[in-house]
């Protein structure tokens, strides 16, 4: 339901504390009067690492490209305003034109079809950008298909080894595409007959993760949630038509995903608050306990 999944911040510090300890820790902090004390110690002391998990934003960031007659979205442009110069003697500054699902991004409950009822980025409520992360490693399956579409059964193979996952939970894939994102044509791996080929969920791990576990909503390291086969299926492109439909989110473009733990992390991903936005580029970082 609206408004219940996510993590405020005493939740956030109790569930990195079961993952640093084991349990133990996580009645010290339920017990402290000053929850915010506890993240400023263990940001300061190393016990928290902060993970980046976003592309950088430039003119060489790949963007989607829609077959015609769909419309396609603008990529990232920069433009100088003043450097130290005569526009501007004292002071460097840009203005920038981007897509709302260009680079690291945020999507919306409201960008499809099935969720256009649903809310929009500034409809959202701040706790639910937070969650706790499952990272589902199918790197090897990758390298044997670039194609490969998560199931129901990826995501028990998961559970079997880390436990179930949690309510409020980003479900990400680890794939290793991050690694492509600084190359177009790597990232969007079109085929011999131009056919783009990148992994991600499919119909079955959606209908699960809404359906069965209460998440947050699911992110990938590739240009979309959806793996590239996914524009040939019924429904076409099926995690973003069941995700949003049911009000869970996506991220997508995400990096470091390889410096994640399975389970354990909690991510924190902001998108920009634009009136009736379906999306927004973000600033994604995840906290990981130090072991």
């Amino acid at each position: 339901m609206k408004g219940q999944r996510g993590l405020g911040c005493g939740a956030l510090l109790v569930a990195l504390a079961v993952a640093r300890s084991g349990g133990g820790e996580a009645d010290q902090v339920r017990e402290t009067a000053d929850p915010l004390a506890a993240l400023v110690q263990g940001l300061a002391t190393g016990r928290l690492q902060v993970i980046d998990l976003t592309q950088s934003l430039s003119d060489r960031t790949p963007v989607i490209q829609l077959p015609p007659p769909f419309a396609d979205t603008p990529g990232f442009e920069k433009h100088l305003i003043s450097n130290f110069d005569e526009q501007g003697p004292a002071w460097y500054w840009n203005w920038f034109r981007v897509g709302e699902h260009v680079g690291t991004h945020f999507d919306a409950p409201c960008h499809w079809i099935t969720g256009k009822d649903q809310p929009c980025v500034d409809g959202l409520e701040a706790r639910q950008f937070i969650g706790p992360a499952a990272v589902i490693d199918v790197t090897a399956e990758v390298r044997l298909d670039p194609n490969f579409v998560a199931t129901r059964e990826t995501i028990l193979a998961w559970e079997r080894q880390h436990g179930r996952v949690p309510p409020g939970a980003w479900v990400i894939l680890r794939t290793g595409w991050g690694a492509r994102a600084a190359d177009a044509e790597a990232f969007m791996n079109p085929g011999a007959d131009g056919t783009p080929r990148y992994p991600g969920f499919g119909k079955d791990s959606a209908e699960f993760l809404t359906q069965e576990r209460d998440v947050l909503g699911v992110g990938t390291e590739a240009i979309g949630t959806d793996a590239a086969a996914g524009a040939a299926a019924d429904p076409p492109f099926p995690n973003h038509a069941i995700m949003h439909g049911a009000g869970r989110f996506g991220l997508t473009q995400l990096a470091n995903v390889d410096r994640l733990p399975a389970a354990g992390a909690v991510v924190i991903a902001a998108p920009l608050k634009i009136e009736r936005g379906s999306g927004s580029p973000v600033r994604a970082i995840a906290l990981v306990p130090t072991r």
